[in-house]
């Protein structure tokens, strides 16, 4: 099954009841990859133990890192968990919908999860190509992360059976999120550097920038030629002389 390549991944965790809990539910629904970015618990104690029950291999085998790109490092996908309302056009899926995406064979995909007390914040949600939002009463839509983590597992469980091991697999394999993330830093630099960006603006229009690679999935090898021309072009920008006045 597809699920050994999902990480799950908790950005700043608080609870120790919450990541034992996670960790259970990891181990209920065939996942056993969990990162830990910058945990402001111990993961490790007494209450996370006893939560996590037959799932503390799971808790002992954690990553812990201190960013979101640290644990995204080799990813492919990414989803991240969100009910904040974007400025960008992008929509929020429900988990039944977008989390199959996840599970395409030899891509090593993520589901990240934000704290308890605030959610991810704006910074934290580019670094997803998609975005689930879990469907529930207006009365309280405010659901614990347990509870969350919970259903998303439950619907990457389900749909590790209910997808088609025949189904037609990407013809390329997208580059890693990490080696996107490099590029995105280069071209930022360069576009500034020429002016096409300002730095009141460059996040803004960098947001832009992502969605569309996002969408296009480019390979490793594209990414390589994209970043060859960044290069090729800070070297223009510095070596070549600058026309003044026209021709002459």
């Amino acid at each position: 099954m597809e699920l050994g390549n999902i990480k799950i991944i908790l950005v700043e965790p608080a609870g120790p009841l919450n990541v034992g809990s996670v960790a259970r539910v990891m181990k209920n629904m065939g996942l056993h990859q969990l990162y830990l970015v910058n945990p402001h618990c111990d993961p490790l104690g007494t209450e996370a133990r006893q939560m996590a029950v037959h799932g503390v291999d799971i808790l002992e085998a954690a990553q812990q890192v201190f960013t979101l790109p640290d644990a995204l490092t080799g990813c492919q996908r990414a989803i991240a968990t969100t009910a904040r309302v974007r400025s960008l056009p992008t929509s929020l899926e429900t988990p039944r919908v977008a989390l199959p995406w996840l599970l395409e064979a030899g891509v090593t995909s993520a589901l990240i999860f934000g704290p308890e007390d605030r959610g991810l914040s704006n910074t934290e949600l580019k670094y997803a190509q998609r975005f689930v939002c879990i469907p529930s009463s207006p009365e309280y839509p405010s659901l614990n992360l347990a509870q969350a983590v919970a259903i998303c597992c439950y619907e990457l469980y389900h749909s590790s059976f209910s997808t088609s091991p025949t189904s037609p697999v990407s013809p390329a394999t997208p580059a890693p999120l990490d080696t996107l993330e490099s590029y995105y830093h280069d071209l930022e630099a360069l576009l500034l550097k020429i002016g096409y960006l300002y730095p009141h603006t460059a996040p803004a229009r960098m947001e832009k920038f992502r969605r569309l690679f996002y969408r296009a999935m480019p390979t490793a090898e594209e990414v390589a030629m994209l970043r060859g021309i960044v290069r090729q072009t800070e070297w223009a920008v510095k070596s070549l002389p600058r026309s003044v006045g026209g021709d002459g």
